[in-house]
């Protein structure tokens, strides 16, 4: 019986670990999403600049 309880402790504490695995891969998807969308704004900036500065090269 005792053998029983410390096989499903071990079962737990694996799937405790996947789930912080989970949980971290998650996270480190989010901060890779929000970093790409920042990158695409950078971007979009960049560009209205450059839009900008041929307008007034152009008068």
């Amino acid at each position: 019986e005792g053998r029983t309880n410390s096989r499903m402790r071990v079962r737990e504490r694996e799937r405790e670990r996947e789930r912080e695995s989970r949980k971290a891969k998650e996270r480190k998807r989010e901060r890779e999403r929000v970093k790409e969308s920042e990158r695409k704004k950078e971007r979009e900036r960049e560009r209205n600049i450059r839009k900008k500065e041929t307008e007034r090269e152009r008068y």
